[in-house]
């Protein structure tokens, strides 16, 4: 992620939770993201294919009232902070069997900023303390999405 971005990143988490990152956390973030984005495209693909489809539709993917609530929280915090563009360019697709609708395409940046603001969300809340988040912080919220995801 270009310097630039890197800033970005860490005034959202600010912006987010009040929480303190740094570059090195964003290796974490980035795994954190391609595999919930991964999860919820292949729920996506599997709702397609239930359909009896052969593209992905943003309403296949399984968005829960709290993920859209974060996704219009991100839009707020992005009009101040502009991360979608960065996030467009991090958002790695996963080989999937069907073709992803444009649609659904273009809300990829909402999506995983949503992503991102609940992740930050679950580092604050279950150590409301602290503000630099450690391994063991970013270690238990990944296990809570992959719990729900």
């Amino acid at each position: 992620m270009p310097v630039m971005g890197v800033s970005k990143f860490e005034r959202f988490f600010r912006k987010a939770a009040s929480l303190d990152v740094d570059k090195d956390d964003l290796k974490r973030y980035n795994d954190f993201i391609d595999n919930a984005l991964y999860r919820l495209l292949v729920r996506g693909e599997a709702n397609a294919e239930a359909n009896a489809r052969d593209v992905i539709q943003r309403w296949d993917l399984p968005i829960t009232a709290g993920l859209q609530e974060r996704i219009h929280e991100f839009r707020d915090l992005d009009e101040e902070i502009e991360l979608a563009p960065i996030l467009e360019q991090i958002t790695a697709l996963p080989p999937l069997s069907l073709a992803l609708s444009q649609d659904a395409h273009d809300r990829l940046p909402e999506l995983v900023g949503g992503l991102s603001v609940a992740l930050a969300r679950t580092i604050a809340v279950h150590d409301p303390g602290r503000t630099n988040p450690q391994s063991e912080d970013w270690e238990r919220a990944v296990r809570i999405f992959e719990l729900l995801l």
